[in-house]
């Protein structure tokens, strides 16, 4: 019974976990422990959860069932709210007595709950093995302005948030992942209540400081949901956060949040550091392409152009060349007033006069918005504006898109 009971267990552990498309079960692990340590202090027990249970799962899969049952009791001395590691555990346990004949089979009362299991376990996994590959930054034209030292990239697909440091040269130095989860019904969230995670480019505001629901965790950080583009497209809603789990919870499926996007608490700990600062950049994406620092370097030619493009357009409108000025802009521009017309009205109307002005920029960032229509950036940056009558300084945000080949600007407001 012992024998055919560890062979359905090996049977049911392939099923669950080696259908999903996942690496070789012998591949290396990646022990980046101390690429984080300096960061991450609070963070020591993330990347052991992750490693043991890749262990528990492959000792299941080589036959040595007593070297998973110990691989799996220390997962839970680390992590003793861990349920998909409970599962497991319970499985093991039943082997010894009974056959099994599937995943969660010491735990079937709830179907549904069982298939989160699953999912849990299979995209943890995944993740775990894709370290590997030496893909370790998504394709996308990124710059952290001088106030600005991290940025995180939340790829729904993988459910999983990178955290990214500025390094030199305004370069992006990979710092960390975790484990995240995302909405109910998946993302592209449109309607309030629809439990789905935005796509787009957000900054988290600092730790609400009341007192909230065990339901959030440790600590909350709200998102600018919706940002200007979501109410553009006439998007609702609202109380996007970045959040923990409840205190007996380690972690929570896939998809199980109302929208937000969920971390562990010890997760959440350990970005606290980060999020602490305020008006950290979130950029939100489904399916990212991940690609080498070499081969990210060709957004280079690409940020090179926007960036000649707001010089160009910063000095149209120091010189007073109205029209020159509003060929910077799209047909289809908005602000909070208004469109394009009456925005173009408004200029005509001041620089009528030729006003002498100096407009200086500085502290500024850009972020491709993902997975959008258009290829399309968002740039902040901090404004002074001086004339004889004036001296004016504010943040400012921007979003730039491509249009044959040129950089408009479709989004002009305060930041």
């Amino acid at each position: 019974m012992y024998n055919h009971g560890m062979s359905r267990l090996r049977k049911y552990c392939c099923i669950a976990f080696v259908s999903a498309a996942l690496l070789p079960w012998n591949a290396t692990a990646v022990n980046h422990e101390a690429l984080t340590a300096r960061l991450f202090m609070q963070s020591k027990n993330t990347n052991a959860v992750e490693r043991m249970l890749v262990q528990t799962l492959q000792s299941i899969k080589e036959g040595h069932l007593q070297q998973a049952l110990d691989y799996v009791d220390q997962l839970l001395a680390i992590s003793p709210n861990f349920a998909l590691a409970h599962l497991i555990h319970g499985d093991l346990l039943s082997a010894k007595a009974r056959i099994l004949h599937g995943f969660g089979d010491a735990h079937v009362a709830d179907v549904s709950r069982i298939q989160d299991f699953k999912e849990e376990a299979e995209i943890r996994i995944r993740n775990y093995f894709d370290r590997n590959r030496g893909l370790t930054q998504p394709n996308l034209l990124v710059e952290l302005s001088e106030k600005q030292s991290h940025v995180l990239f939340v790829d729904t697909a993988r459910s999983r948030v990178y955290v990214y440091e500025k390094g030199n040269d305004n370069e992006l130095k990979y710092m960390a992942d975790y484990y995240v989860t995302i909405g109910k019904n998946g993302i592209g969230k449109k309607d309030q209540g629809d439990k789905r995670t935005p796509i787009g480019v957000y900054f988290a505001s600092r730790k609400l400081n009341r007192p909230l629901p065990d339901l959030y965790g440790d600590a909350a950080y709200p998102l600018n949901y919706p940002n200007e583009i979501d109410s553009y497209e006439r998007k609702t809603g609202s109380g996007i956060w970045i959040h923990g789990t409840p205190r007996d919870t380690y972690s929570r499926p896939p998809r199980a949040s109302d929208g937000c996007v969920v971390l562990s608490n010890p997760d959440m700990q350990a970005l606290q550091g980060i999020l602490q600062a305020g008006n950290t950049p979130v950029v939100i994406g489904v399916d990212f392409q991940w690609v080498t620092p070499e081969s990210a370097r060709q957004q280079d030619r690409a940020k090179a152009d926007l960036k000649q493009a707001i010089e160009r357009w910063r000095k149209d409108w120091m010189a007073q060349n109205t029209e020159a000025y509003l060929s910077h802009y799209t047909p289809d521009f908005f602000y909070s007033d208004g469109d394009l017309s009456k925005w173009a009205s408004y200029k005509r109307q001041i620089q009528a006069s030729k006003p002498k002005v100096n407009i200086n920029l500085s502290d500024v960032s850009m972020f491709t918005y993902p997975n959008a229509k258009r290829n399309m950036v968002v740039v902040d940056f901090e404004q002074e504006y001086i004339s004889a009558a004036l001296r004016n300084v504010m943040k400012k945000r921007q979003y730039w898109v491509q249009e044959n080949g040129e950089w408009k600007i479709l989004y002009e407001g305060s930041a």
